[in-house]
Parts: structure tokens; C-alpha cells; sequence
């Protein structure tokens, strides 16, 4: 019993380590197609030449018409009802899939008389053997007598005999596609857990680097001296921001008012740093109200613009945040040192926060992160969750 898992165990990891789409290109379909077909028609060859007693050129003509009857039956079947039947409403495919059997017995059979037509046609019989006569006897039938019900049903263990080999095969191969899909799904997920908690973990030194806290309780300190009465408020803004990053930003996904509620708080608490007449500009419109979003998805952004912004004459950051139709628009512009790299803009964060943006909402965002003339710009759209 352990060897037949042990074994069992193996197989499976064979499967799932395949690249299918590396392996499936179009060459290697067609010669996988190839093979199956030739070696079917040389199984069906040697069966009439030694069950049949057939001679070899009439052991050619039926196993040419077999095998063109089975290869119009199993590609019609796989490649033409199938994906169709899988498309619709799931009413439809129940009565397709019921239809499937009779049409492809049908099929068969009426691919099966043409071919005996387009024989007898050509002069083609089989002349020795215990199948001899046999394309005559089969041409001289009418259509309806060919795929009369009753010669369908005598001829179904036949049918079924014969391209059961091709759709066990083809079954087979669609399983395990399927199993080696699920397994690079699963992988890819835990990839993202994985990714996703290192990630948060770096937000979350950022968030509570000691220079951040520093400046904030110095700030408080003097607040606390002089009696003013913001000092509760930076309390209160400080602990949201604290709850915020190591309790509820744990999640996949937060509700926006949430994740709004954090920047607001952090930009509050980093404007105390600077004079009442710093521009800073927060403008922030449109309903958050039942959307949900990735905790802390622009705070590098944000971050980033106060530790390189606010350093010249003309010292600004502008922020505007825009929620329309299910979708965030953030724009976020800050004033740059002309003596600054563009280097100092990228780093661990923003490449993190691509990532995410990749990992998180594949197709449903755009990014774009630009120097101008005389400041840095992101520009960021997330189609939202609800």
C-alpha cells in the first residue's frame, strides 16, 4: 500500500510539474494527432490481415475508410459539440450533452456510407476474405437504411468499440491539463500568500519606521507643553494609524472608507511638520460606500512624497483621490530637488507596490510614474471590488 501511493504520489507531481503550454504548441499537437492516428490504423490493419484474412490492399481500403470515419467523428465530437455544448446555459448543455451520443452514432454511420459510395464508385471492393463484397453490399443501401434507428442500435457496441481509444485518450489528456492547471492556480496562490505577507511585512516597517514615530511624538511633546488642544487629536490620529497597519490591513482586501480614513490620518500627522502655509493639497470626492480595496496600496506613494517633496521654494504636494463608477483614481505630485536621481523614487516600495498592483488586480489597473520638469507624478487607476 505505501509503494502504490509512494507511486501514486510521484505521478501526480510528474503532472503537475508539466508546462503544458510550453509542451502543446501547435507542432506537437499536430504530431501527437499524427501518431494516434497511425498507430491506430496500423492496429486496425494488422486486425483485418490476420482476424479477417483480408489481402493487404483490401486491408488498406477499410482501415483508410475506419479511420477517416472515426477521425471525422472524434474531431466533429471534441473540437466542434463539445466547446459549443460548453458555452451555453447549463439547461442547453444537459440536452446537448444527451444529443452528443445519437449525433456522433449518426455521424458515424453516414460517414461510413459516403466513403462506401465514393469506393463503389472507384471500382474499389474487398474481393477476398471474410469481408468480401462488403463495400457493395453496404453502397447498395439507401441513406435512410444506412442510419435507420434500428441499424443504429445494432451498430452502437461497434462504435463505441472503436472511438473509445481516441476519447479515453483525449479525456485523459484534458484531465490532466485540468489537474496541472489547478496545481500552477494553486501554486501561483501560494506564491501570492507568500508574497503578500513578505510585502506587508515591509509596508509595515515603513509604516512604523522609528523617523515617522520620532517626528510624531516630538510633535505631541510639544503639543503637550503648550497645552494646545490638537494634542488629543494627533492622539487619536496616531493610534488609528497604528491600529490600522497592524490589525486591519491583515487582510486581502479593506472597505476604501477604511483605507481613506488611514491617509487622511497620515497626512494630517505629517503636515504638523511643516508651516501652516506649506502647500499641501488633499482633495478627496466620489462614494466609498460598499467598495473594498487592498489595505495600504499607495502608501509608498504617499510616503515617498513626503520624504523627497517639500524641499525647495516652490514646495507643494498635491494629492487628489476620485472614486466614479467602481473606480480609484489616484494623482498624487510633489516638488522635486533638481539635484535628485531618479532612482530615489523607485527602490523596494514602489517595486513592491507594482507587484501587488500585478498580483492583485491583473487587467484592472494602470500606472504610471513619471519625472517632470520640475516634480514627480503617479498616476494610478484600480478598477474596485465590491
Amino acid at each position: 500500500m505505501p509503494n502504490t501511493t509512494s507511486t501514486s504520489g510521484y505521478f501526480l507531481d510528474k503532472i503537475a510539474s508539466l508546462n503544458f503550454d510550453h509542451f502543446f504548441t501547435k507542432r506537437n499537437r499536430v504530431l501527437l494527432h499524427v501518431f494516434m492516428w497511425l498507430g491506430f490504423s496500423i492496429l486496425l490493419f494488422l486486425s483485418y490481415v490476420i482476424g479477417y484474412k483480408l489481402v493487404y490492399f483490401d486491408a488498406v481500403l477499410l482501415t483508410i475508410r475506419m479511420a477517416l470515419v472515426n477521425m471525422i467523428v472524434f474531431y466533429m465530437l471534441f473540437y466542434l459539440l463539445l466547446p459549443k455544448i460548453f458555452s451555453g446555459s447549463k439547461t442547453r448543455i444537459v440536452i446537448l450533452i444527451i444529443l452528443v451520443f445519437p449525433i456522433s452514432i449518426f455521424v458515424w454511420m453516414a460517414a461510413t456510407y459516403f466513403i462506401s459510395l465514393l469506393y463503389y464508385a472507384l471500382g474499389l471492393e474487398v474481393t477476398f476474405g471474410e469481408l468480401k463484397g462488403v463495400i457493395k453490399m453496404s453502397a447498395n443501401q439507401t441513406f435512410l437504411e444506412a442510419v435507420s434507428p434500428k441499424r443504429m442500435l445494432s451498430q452502437t457496441i461497434i462504435i463505441i468499440s472503436l472511438l473509445s481509444p481516441f476519447c479515453f485518450a483525449k479525456i485523459l489528456v484534458e484531465i490532466t491539463k485540468l489537474y496541472n492547471k489547478k496545481f500552477q492556480i494553486e501554486r501561483e496562490k501560494t506564491a501570492l500568500e507568500i508574497q503578500n505577507i513578505q510585502i506587508e511585512k515591509d509596508f509595515l516597517k515603513a509604516q512604523l519606521n522609528p523617523h515617522f514615530l520620532f517626528n510624531t511624538l516630538n510633535n505631541l511633546y510639544g503639543l503637550t507643553v503648550r497645552k494646545d488642544n490638537l494634542a488629543p487629536e494627533v492622539i487619536l490620529n496616531l493610534s488609528d494609524i497604528m491600529s490600522y497597519t497592524l490589525y486591519e490591513s491583515n487582510t486581502e482586501i479593506v472597505r476604501l472608507e477604511k483605507e481613506l480614513d488611514f491617509i487622511k490620518n497620515y497626512i494630517a500627522l505629517e503636515k504638523m511638520r511643516y508651516a501652516d502655509e506649506t502647500d499641501i493639497q488633499v482633495v478627496i470626492e466620489g462614494q466609498a460606500a460598499g467598495l473594498f480595496v487592498a489595505p495600504l496600496m499607495t502608501f509608498t506613494f504617499i510616503e515617498n512624497a513626503f520624504k523627497y517633496g517639500l524641499k525647495g521654494q516652490n514646495a507643494f504636494i498635491k494629492l487628489n483621490i476620485k472614486i466614479e463608477n467602481n473606480t480609484f483614481w489616484f494623482s498624487l505630485e510633489n516638488d522635486l530637488e533638481e539635484t535628485a536621481n531618479d532612482s530615489s523614487f523607485g527602490g523596494i516600495g514602489v517595486e513592491n507596490a507594482r507587484k501587488r498592483l500585478e498580483l492583485l488586480y491583473p487587467d484592472q489597473y494602470e500606472l504610471e510614474i513619471k519625472r517632470l520638469e520640475n516634480s514627480f507624478k503617479v498616476d494610478l487607476k484600480i478598477v474596485l471590488r465590491k
